[in-house]
């Protein structure tokens, strides 16, 4: 366990085990598979998508979902992303996790340059998990090795995006079991899978706004 070198990312090698991971999968699979959105569409059900609207959506985002809220699965990893969260010197407080992502990434599927965090807290009044809260820590967890599949890299870069050639490749989320923390305003994508599936699990940590 360490921080990538650029100060973007904290990563945990392999520290799932094959189990947990091919349970998640497992678990993911039995759920209902989503067209992936973005928050351009979060009001929008993928049934009523445009051609034109679903154009759009793919020139940004092109992937399959299903969301998992399972005890289990937090309680696992939870722990890595105070750690993290500890060691990276990040010191954010947060303390909701929002539903889990189980994300398949096929052939040809992808997401481009991207940030989880808004400019705005979550706004939904009956909501007092989220209502008032940013997005701060985001998780990525590898559910499958990279001999599983071709492409599909996760990369960073950081600074806000403000140099589009600083390009940090995280190449410790190749490996199966393995866990990326980093800071939600970071820019970050999944380059296009060429072979096989991908599959990850993603959480996002809410909290209240920095001060």
């Amino acid at each position: 366990m360490s921080i990538n070198s650029a100060y973007c990312y904290w990563y945990f090698n392999e520290v799932l085990t094959h189990k947990f991971c091919d349970d998640v999968i497992q678990r993911g699979n039995e759920e209902k598979e989503k067209v992936a959105l973005t928050g351009k569409f979060d009001n929008t059900s993928e049934d009523n998508l445009t051609e034109e609207q679903i154009n759009d959506l793919k020139t940004q985002r092109n992937s399959n979902i299903a969301w998992l809220s399972d005890p289990w699965i937090y309680r696992t990893i939870h722990p890595y992303i105070n750690e993290a969260n500890k060691n990276a010197g990040w010191n954010f407080n947060w303390d909701f996790s929002e539903a889990c992502q189980f994300t398949k990434y096929k052939i040809n599927q992808y997401y481009n340059w991207h940030r989880d965090s808004w400019d705005k807290p979550y706004d939904k009044q009956d909501d007092l998990n989220t209502y008032g809260k940013i997005r701060k820590l985001s998780v990525s967890c590898q559910l499958t090795d990279s001999s599983e599949y071709e492409g599909g890299e996760l990369e960073f870069q950081p600074r806000d995006g403000e140099d589009p050639n600083l390009i940090v490749p995280c190449n410790e989320a190749r490996k199966k079991g393995s866990i990326i923390v980093f800071p939600s305003h970071i820019y970050h994508r999944v380059k296009p899978v060429t072979k096989g599936t991908r599959y990850s699990l993603v959480i996002w940590n809410l909290g209240l706004p920095f001060k």
